[in-house]
C-alpha cells in the first residue's frame, strides 16, 4: 500500500505488532494515566478505555508512518536537541539585545537525504522548534527553511545536515555525508 505524503509516497507494509510492542505501549500509557490521575481506582473507568485507545492509535499510526524511533537513539538525541535549543535561544536573545548584530532573514533550500517519512516529519518539526529556523516548505527532496540569518548557506547546510544525521540515526537510517557528495 502506498501512502501519499506531500510530494512523495511511502510504501507501507502492514505487519502485526509484536506482543512486546503492545505491552510496552500499554505499560507506558497506563503509567502516564496513573501519574496524571492518581491512585483512585474509579479513575480507571475512564483510564482503561483511554489507555487501550492510546495503545491502538500508537501502534496503528507508527506502522502507517514508517516506523518509530529507536529508544536508545532517542535518549542520545534529547541532550543534542536541548543543547541546540539553548544555543539557538542565546543566539536569538543576543541579536535582540544587540540590534547592531548582523541578521539577514531569508529562505534557504536544502536537499534532504532522509527516506523515512516519520524521520522527515521529525526533522521538519525539530527545525521549526529550534530558535532562528522554520521549516517553510517541502517539495520532493527539497526543504525550504526560513532562517533568521540566511547569509551563510554553507553554515545552514552544515547545521541542517548535522540535525538530519542525528534524526536518521533515530530511525536507523545511515546517511551519506554531505561532504562525500
Amino acid at each position: 500500500m502506498a501512502v501519499p505524503l506531500g510530494d512523495f509516497r511511502l510504501d507501507v507494509t502492514r505487519s502485526k505488532p509484536t506482543v512486546g510492542a503492545v505491552l510496552l505501549r500499554l505499560g507506558l500509557f497506563a503509567a502516564t494515566w496513573l501519574v496524571t490521575a492518581g491512585t483512585d481506582p474509579t479513575s480507571w473507568l475512564i483510564g482503561a478505555p483511554a489507555v487501550i485507545a492510546a495503545t491502538w492509535s500508537s501502534l496503528h499510526l507508527s506502522r502507517r508512518a514508517g516506523g518509530s524511533p529507536r529508544p536508545l537513539a532517542a535518549l542520545a538525541f534529547v541532550p543534542f536537541f536541548l543543547w541546540q535549543s539553548l544555543r539557538g535561544a542565546f543566539d536569538v536573545a543576543w541579536r535582540v539585545m544587540w540590534p547592531r548584530m548582523h541578521i539577514a532573514p531569508g529562505l534557504h533550500s536544502y536537499r534532504l537525504r532522509l527516506a523515512n517519512a516519520s524521520a522527515r516529519v521529525l526533522l521538519l518539526d525539530t527545525l521549526s522548534l529550534l530558535p532562528g529556523t522554520l521549516s517553510a516548505d517541502l517539495r520532493g527532496d527539497i526543504l525550504t527553511v526560513h532562517a533568521l540569518d540566511a547569509s551563510d548557506g554553507a553554515l545552514l547546510d552544515a547545521d541542517i545536515a548535522q540535525l538530519e544525521q542525528r534524526i536518521g540515526a533515530l530511525f536507523g537510517e545511515r546517511l551519506v555525508s554531505v561532504l562525500d557528495q
